[in-house]
């Protein structure tokens, strides 16, 4: 049975070295040595396709996606030009514009693949900026033009400050927004600092609401954003990253009310829809933008005299030349299940997260950091028999603070599951138990709980 194959087996980076050849010789290797080593670096690494593994957001493994990934490689082709990719080219095509219709653009929209959110974030960025001021693609932050900044709640992801800088933006021209209990970024504290920023003298311009954030599982109230990017003429980005796969679930979908407001959004397949890695996209409101923000119009790829309809050459709408096919395996793994499979698939996961949920809430020991989780981040606290006596509140959490490192250390050791966890503010480290495998069963759940006890039994 796969629960009783352990998720790792862990080694020290100096132990792990010993363990398996990675040196490159001088003359070829044999078949049997390779194969030999093939199977080494499956045994020592992480499996992170097993039902235990609630480490990270991207997890699981779709043997369609699977097949789909390794017919990719198979084809070995690029993404820039139809002349080269006729088939994958259509098929991301027909998959984007379907996407565009979940997110709910009825005019339509342009979409491109990138390497992850983070970069998916920065093609929406650097299109906000080009649509308020496109001299600065030519130009760059020259002089004459004003000092641009942008906001983003405080608990979304760290990619948004980052794109800041790369684009010349500066990352302290990126503010963080206060969020409620529910980690949600409040409204009326983003406005404050757009009124702010204003009298201050800086061009505000690109506001980012997060549906779905990576610790909490939060999401951003997208209307009253949206109402108040309208105010201040603003471009409104939903890095949907995480949690745009709920847009397949009629039942859950509302969580991402407003979305159809965004000029831009960011959407991660290889998040909550199970595709391999990486599967990203940054889907823009207004058709043609992604090529006027990026073209480069290089002679030698992109000639307007080729026997088709050039407008099938996507490559210049990409920051990058080169572009990996991230396509097929979406569009293989969507068919095979449809969209009432993934409907089954989304549901399934957001009741297997109220299950935990409940049982964490009834489990001597547990302690939840947010009561009510809204998605399938779930975020607790274990406190060992040791420490449930009366005791002082700052000595409480200065102890607590170094309970989970302690027990991820184990749980490493053991391999039989892994969890993440951190800090945050004010509050010690906790575990955030992530669920988007769809091979995860109550009983994986069942016996994440019975390990942590046990493994902190004398702690």
């Amino acid at each position: 049975m796969k629960s009783l194959v352990l998720v790792l087996e862990f080694h020290q980076p100096e132990e792990m070295a010993q363990l398996i050849d990675l040196h490159i010789p001088r003359e070829p290797i044999k078949l049997g040595e390779l194969l030999h080593s093939c199977y080494n670096v499956l045994r020592l690494g992480v499996r992170t396709g097993h039902p235990r593994f609630f480490n990270q957001i991207s997890c699981g493994l779709d043997l369609v996606a699977m097949a789909g990934e390794w017919l990719t490689a198979t084809s070995n082709t690029n993404m820039f030009t139809y002349e080269i990719s006729p088939v994958f080219i259509l098929m991301e095509k027909e998959v984007t514009q379907r996407m565009v219709e979940l997110i709910g653009w009825p005019n339509g929209g342009d979409a491109v693949f990138s390497p992850g959110g983070a970069i998916a974030n920065m093609y929406a960025m650097n299109a906000a900026r080009h649509y308020h001021f496109p001299r600065a693609k030519p130009l760059g932050m020259t002089t004459g033009m004003p000092t641009l900044c942008c906001f983003t709640s405080e608990d979304s992801h760290y990619s948004i400050k980052s794109a800041s800088a790369v684009l010349g933006i500066g990352a302290d021209n990126c503010f963080n927004i206060a969020v409620d209990d529910q980690a949600r970024m409040i409204p009326e504290a983003l406005e404050e600092c757009i009124i702010k920023c204003k009298d201050e003298g800086l061009h505000p311009f690109f506001v980012c609401a997060t549906a779905g954030t990576t610790v909490y599982g939060a999401w951003d109230p997208i209307p009253q954003i949206a109402d108040i990017c309208n105010r201040h003429k603003l471009w409104l980005h939903v890095d949907a990253a995480w949690g745009g796969g709920l847009l397949l679930s009629p039942e859950h979908r509302h969580k991402l009310s407003g979305i159809e407001k965004a000029n831009s959004v960011t959407w991660n397949p290889h998040k909550l829809m199970g595709a391999l890695l990486q599967c990203s996209a940054c889907f823009v409101r207004q058709e043609g933008l992604l090529f006027q923000t990026n073209q480069m119009s290089a002679d030698y790829l992109f000639q307007q005299d080729k026997p088709y309809d050039v407008s099938y050459d996507t490559g210049d709408k990409a920051m990058q030349c080169g572009r990996h096919n991230d396509i097929f395996k979406l569009w293989l793994m969507w068919r095979s299940k449809g969209m009432e499979g993934y409907r089954h698939q989304i549901n399934r996961l957001m009741d297997l997260a109220n299950y935990f949920t409940a049982k964490i809430k009834r489990t001597e020991g547990y302690e939840m950091v947010v009561d009510d989780p809204e998605f399938l981040n779930i975020c607790f606290w274990y406190v060992p028999p040791s420490m449930r006596r009366e005791m002082d509140h700052k000595e409480k959490m200065a102890r607590l603070e170094k309970i989970a490192p302690k027990i991820k250390a184990r749980m490493m050791e053991r391999g039989t599951t892994m969890v993440g966890y951190q800090p945050d503010k004010q509050r010690p480290n906790f575990f955030r138990m992530i669920l988007s495998n769809p091979a995860i069963r109550e009983a994986d759940l069942d016996f994440l709980i019975d390990e942590i006890v046990t493994l902190a039994k004398d702690l």
